[in-house]
């Protein structure tokens, strides 16, 4: 019997290999090395550095003694390790536990999610909010919900792969329309009147690029052509507009928009979760319908107080939203100044244009070795061609990290060739 019992233990604790044998395997695993070969050939593999610190303005990094400035995080308000922040998360802990072992319907709501989600709805001033493990479920969740194959949904080209995806599940009569290019919004709405329900979707801030969408003129069309403005925040709430409320608020455009999309693990601390925010029915409909949000577990209490502990700080710190925008003009008036090709205008994405991966790569890599994190971009994350370094502005950088890292990016961009 005990020698049974080694004999399957041994059967099971095999080395992977032994499994390699099955029917099909080796033929997918073939094409698998031989795409991983291909990322690798064209440099454009995708290291993880390993970070050993809480998320700050100094980190330390794996196999790196000195600290390390970060300047690549979403952790725009510097609240990701806020005492306060972590602090309510800690109490949260012990009062209502580490989790629910549920999705929401079943016995997952407590009483801290109802109260997140209306902080959020008052926040965006909308009637009503809804809870996602992630942004990217609350995009996956909402235009198969609200949209059928009677209805038509126009999407800016270069929109966030979440929002592509949630697109891709529903229905709806799909457009494409050219980035931010209003000419061609409009001909895609005169081409989709036949439709029910026309909803517009971009992204509020373009996470890769750095450039606000012309809410105000698309916002213009929709109630010229009788269509409904979708908006994903993800890189906008919390900083931008005049108390942090998003892109709708920098362009007034607020109670001209139906429905927000957005995160909890960027500005807003950084753990973790996303929301919808709009009209109360619609918030219904997805609690009754939204597949991510019925078959996911609810939010864990503590990001839940994490994250209600920031729309708190929100209401007081008035001068994050202030701070952020002049340390993000510095950055990249010097880089300008220097040479270098920023994207975008007047955000803390600020990305450093270079064009060729492996450039992008090279250099991100110096600079670390210089104390600077930063990381390139390229395919498929970006467009062949359009590689760069993506560099990130915090209200917790000080204006004598900023120049440290411009400096920084002048003597190794001309090491490059880059300027």
């Amino acid at each position: 019997m005990l020698k049974n019992s080694f004999q399957l233990a041994a059967k099971f604790s095999a080395p992977s290999s032994f499994c390699r044998s099955a029917s099909g395997l080796p033929q997918l695993l073939t094409h698998v090395e031989n795409e991983l070969d291909a990322i690798r050939d064209a440099g454009l593999w995708k290291h993880e550095r390993v970070i050993t610190t809480k998320q700050g303005p100094l980190i330390k990094v794996e196999n790196q003694n000195a600290d390390i400035l970060n300047f690549c995080a979403n952790n725009y308000l510097g609240l990701s390790s806020h005492p306060e922040v972590v602090n309510a998360g800690k109490e949260a802990l012990d009062t209502y536990g580490a989790g629910l072992s549920s999705v929401r319907f079943i016995c997952g709501t407590q009483s801290i999610h109802k109260e997140l989600e209306q902080q959020i709805a008052n926040f965006h001033r909308r009637e009503d909010a809804i809870l996602y493990a992630s942004c990217f479920d609350a995009n996956a969740g909402l235009f198969e919900t609200i949209l059928t194959k009677e209805d038509a949904v126009l999407s800016d080209e270069l929109n966030h792969a979440s929002i592509i995806d949630g697109i891709r599940l529903c229905k709806a009569n799909k457009y494409r329309y050219k980035h931010m290019d209003l000419k061609d919004l409009e001909e895609k709405l005169q081409n989709s009147q036949q439709y029910r329900n026309r909803l517009i979707v971009t992204d509020g801030v373009f996470s890769m690029d750095g450039d606000v969408a012309p809410l105000r003129e698309i916002c213009d069309l929709a109630e010229k052509y009788q269509a409904l403005v979708f908006i994903d925040e993800c890189h906008a709430t919390g900083f931008l507009g005049p108390s942090g409320r998003g892109t709708d608020e920098l362009l007034g455009v607020m109670d001209r928009v139906a429905i927000v999309n957005s995160t909890l693990g960027k500005a807003l601390g950084g753990a973790a979760g996303g929301y919808t925010t709009g009209p109360k029915p619609i918030i219904d409909l997805l609690r009754n319908r939204s597949r991510p949000y019925l078959f996911s577990n609810s939010l864990p209490p503590p990001v839940v107080a994490c994250a209600s502990q920031v729309f708190k700080l929100l209401a007081t710190e008035t001068k994050l939203v202030e701070d952020i925008m002049v340390k993000c003009r510095h950055f990249r008036q010097r880089m300008t100044d220097a040479g270098f090709t920023i994207s975008g205008s007047d955000h803390p994405i600020c990305p450093v244009m270079l064009g060729d991966a492996r450039l992008a790569t090279d250099i991100s890599n110096d600079l670390l070795e210089k104390g600077i994190y930063v990381i390139g971009f390229s395919f498929p994350v970006v467009a062949h061609g359009k590689a760069r370094i993506r560099v990130q502005i915090s209200t917790s950088h000080t204006m004598g990290d900023i120049d440290y890292a411009v400096d920084s990016f002048i003597e190794v961009g001309r090491k490059h060739g880059a300027i």
